[in-house]
């Protein structure tokens, strides 16, 4: 399968300079590229991909307009259009049908003022010197810190710059990763704010808080930026230490959920999640706690983790009453309020924490439903009312453009 690995590089000042004026080019012809492909959608034309490259390209470089184009790798202009031409075919493929996943909108303009900037490079634009460097087509050797070594040779790259001014390097490589030694544990996770999971063997997670710890920091760093004149220099030197405060909590957030995510799933065989709607939770009073956990994140590294490295993944359905099920009988108790953090059963008398209650109930949903979509007569117990489980067909979850995974530069997951 394909990986994207992800290192920082530290381009010289020169480089720097010739990087922005690739990014700039790369978003001109990103940004004709789709001016030309609405205009003859409108005039109902029909362009070929190769018709609007000569046109955005190759002829735009020998106007007076577009002639700067010239100064930069022709790949990046050449990967620009490619890259809207596939904005453009996700598009029309997510409102016929044939695009899995949630819709996606039309594409749109680029500006100079996103705040992430990027270049995608194939073969015959970058190399990786023996001395260590990143050969960049018209830009040279770029240092890198290289964290762990590529396990294969890139087919293609792409050079980030993000709102923090820091710049990384993304490789594409073909991986072969081998299933990890079998276990025989099984584990149901429930997600909450409080605790971050709670695991149906008793085992719990605390919630880091990454954004609430910083909030303070970050504050003071967003009211100094507030302060300062528009267009200034210092309101940009503001800007940038309130990016870097958010690159900090973002970067440590993900480290967490990386180191988390491998030990979960080198420990168990099988992981069942229930599946939340993330973006509903979004909407509430709660968005901010939401969006801090990184529920998300998670569920889509323990899915990719698990598919690489030949463990179970199955998410039970949202619907599923996993709080209302006594887990030792089987009896539907109905709903309680988030109050309730303890409950006796009124059937069996037995008393459950709500949260490894409902991580039971989510393990045995969802080894249920994994073991009869594998052919075998299993079913959840007869006693008492059981809500209906649907669970839909997994799905690698997808990052970037290509709909590549990313490996942050270093080892989350070791071989067993």
């Amino acid at each position: 399968m394909q990986l994207r690995y992800q290192y920082r590089v530290y381009p010289t000042p020169g480089q720097q300079d010739m990087l922005a004026r690739s990014f700039g080019c790369a978003r001109v012809v990103f940004n004709d590229c789709l001016r030309i492909r609405q205009d003859a959608y409108a005039a109902g034309v029909r362009l070929s991909d190769t018709a609007v490259q000569k046109q955005v390209v190759t002829a735009a470089k020998k106007t007076p307009e577009r002639a700067w184009l010239g100064e930069v790798a022709s790949v990046v202009l050449v990967q620009a259009c490619q890259d809207a031409r596939r904005a453009y075919r996700n598009w029309f493929d997510s409102l016929s049908g044939k695009r899995k996943g949630r819709k996606v909108g039309a594409p749109r303009f680029r500006s100079r003022r996103d705040n992430r900037q990027t270049i995608r490079l194939t073969r015959n634009g970058f190399s990786i010197r023996p001395n260590g460097k990143l050969y960049v087509a018209k830009v040279g050797e770029v240092e890198v810190a290289w964290s762990r070594d590529l396990p294969s040779e890139p087919s293609s790259v792409t050079i980030i710059k993000d709102a923090a001014g820091r710049y990384f390097a993304s490789f594409v490589v073909e991986t072969t990763d081998e299933p990890l030694p079998p276990v025989d544990a099984e584990v149901g996770i429930d997600l909450g704010l409080a605790t971050f999971a709670v695991m149906s063997n008793g085992k719990t997670i605390s919630s880091p808080k990454f954004l609430r710890r910083a909030e303070r920091k970050l504050g003071t760093a967003q009211q100094v930026l507030s302060r300062k004149e528009k267009g200034s220099n210092n309101r940009v030197k503001a800007r940038l230490r309130v990016a870097k405060a958010h690159a900090r909590v973002s970067d440590a957030r993900r480290d967490w959920a990386h180191k988390h995510s491998t030990a979960i799933i080198r420990e168990n065989q099988a992981v069942f999640v229930e599946d939340l709607c993330v973006r509903g939770l979004a909407r509430t009073r709660l968005a901010k706690s939401v969006h801090d956990a990184g529920w998300g994140m998670f569920t889509r590294m323990v899915e990719e983790k698990a598919a690489r490295l030949g463990r179970t993944f199955v998410k039970v359905d949202r619907f599923y009453p996993s709080s209302q099920i006594c887990s030792h009988c089987g009896v539907l108790d109905g709903p309680k309020p988030l109050s309730i953090r303890e409950w006796a059963c009124k059937a069996c008398g037995a008393v459950h924490d709500r949260d490894v209650n409902a991580a039971r109930n989510i393990h045995a949903a969802g080894r249920a439903e994994w073991l009869n979509a594998c052919g075998g007569a299993v079913s959840l117990p007869s006693r008492g009312k059981r809500a209906p489980v649907k669970q839909e067909p997994t799905q690698a979850a997808r990052s970037g453009a290509e709909g590549i995974p990313v490996v942050h530069g270093r080892e989350d997951v070791k071989k067993g």
